[in-house]
């Protein structure tokens, strides 16, 4: 769990978890992340283990990342909100 004192993240494993096929699947949820440098930001997703699919249908306004599970999740400047 990580806390800041008002909100909480809570992490598990899921035995049984089958990433989304995306874009084809139906996504149940995923975050939208902001950042002041994206570039920078992208640049640190990927050397953690996030990819990148070539489906990028946010255009210039945000970027589709896949975690190491296969789960989308997309950033975006900090600016854009």
């Amino acid at each position: 769990m990580i806390s800041d004192g008002t909100t909480n993240y809570v992490f598990y494993t899921a035995r049984d978890f089958q990433a989304p096929n995306w874009p084809e699947d139906e996504l149940v949820f995923h975050l939208d992340l902001g950042f002041d440098d994206v570039q920078v930001a992208e640049q640190r997703l990927l050397a953690a283990g996030a990819t990148k699919p070539d489906h990028q249908p946010g255009g210039t306004h945000w970027t589709v990342l896949l975690d190491p599970s296969g789960q989308p999740f997309c950033i975006s400047s900090n600016k854009a909100w």
